[in-house]
């Protein structure tokens, strides 16, 4: 009698314990939601105040950023934002001035308050107890949204692309090796990504992925034996406390097995990557960690299962 007793104890408690949990995740996408509902109103506040200024380019861009899909929209917002940052605001009347620097400010806040619930929504789902009892139900996993600071008129520049060449890296498996890293500016939001880094000066983008794969694996790949480029990705990051605007190619390559050594590193990747790991399509379909690309897991058996037919083309 006793030992039953204590059983339904612990039931009751387990099953009150999974039901706060449960509660908890649900309060989180609700307030994901509602930030995101935050960050669109005050973008289209932005976009409003842009057409004000009647400049031709800066309202075809704030049309474009008004239509583009979620995916595309991060993008499309900074590129508003880059036209922005040419504008000698100086020549505005005051209130207009005023006005747009509130707006800018507002989606600044709103920004933040969204990619703040994005990451303790992320941080729940992770949880074992939420994968494992699959809690999270068919809620779609939210994503960061990153837009780069407005800047003085005196600083302001066009966001230059930034060149990155990178490595789909597969091995006999089909499995794709991945790097876990973090910002060290915020440290708590992890992700997953490829192989690749910057190409340097006068850097052919075959050569930067061969030179990369090396220092971060310790393979040694043949320019040849690269396929590609098979993807570009554009996208907009902040790392370290400085938004970068990258334009991303990947090449593919497989290997048939590989001890990766990481004795390459660099000071800035020592200090950012915590570990790797290879994936299979379905281990990458089926995670709630952050991944980039972000439609790495639909892409790779496609990529795997036939030969490339030259086309690079865009993701995300």
């Amino acid at each position: 009698m006793t030992t039953a007793l204590v059983v339904v104890v612990v039931a009751l408690l387990l099953a009150t314990w999974i039901l706060r949990t449960a509660n908890r995740l649900d309060r989180l996408h609700v307030r994901t939601d509602a930030a995101w509902a935050a960050l669109d109103a005050a973008l289209a506040r932005r976009a409003v105040v842009v057409r004000a200024l009647l400049d031709p380019a800066l309202s075809a861009a704030a049309s474009r950023a008004e239509s583009a899909t979620r995916a595309e929209r991060e993008l499309a917002e900074n590129e508003l934002s880059a036209l922005l940052g040419t504008l000698d605001r100086s020549s505005l009347a005051p209130a207009l001035a005023f006005e747009l620097a509130d707006a800018e400010e507002r989606v600044m806040l709103a920004r933040r308050v969204h990619n703040d619930a994005v990451r303790d929504t992320l941080l729940q789902r992770r949880r074992r107890i939420v994968r494992w009892l699959r809690l999270a139900g068919t809620a779609p996993q939210p994503s960061y949204f990153e837009i780069a600071e407005p800047v003085a008129p005196s600083d302001a520049v066009m966001l230059t692309p930034r060149p990155s060449a990178r490595v789909v890296l597969t091995d006999s498996s089909g499995r794709v090796l991945l790097f876990h890293g973090f910002d060290p500016a915020r440290p708590q939001e992890l992700f997953w990504f490829t192989v690749g880094g910057g190409v340097e000066d006068g850097e052919e983008l075959r050569d930067a992925a061969v030179r990369e794969a090396f220092e971060e694996t310790g393979v040694k790949l043949a320019p040849e034996s690269l396929v590609g480029p098979v993807w570009r990705r554009r996208a907009v990051f902040s790392f370290g406390g400085t938004t970068f605007d990258a334009e991303e190619w990947f090449f593919h390559a497989s290997v048939d097995g590989l001890d990766v050594d990481t004795s390459g590193f660099d000071d800035v990747e020592e200090a950012s990557i915590s570990g790797y790991r290879w994936w299979s399509a379905e281990e990458l379909a089926a995670t709630e960690e952050t991944v980039y690309p972000a439609q790495l897991s639909q892409l790779l058996s496609g990529l795997l299962s036939k030969a490339w037919d030259g086309e690079t083309r865009t993701v995300r």
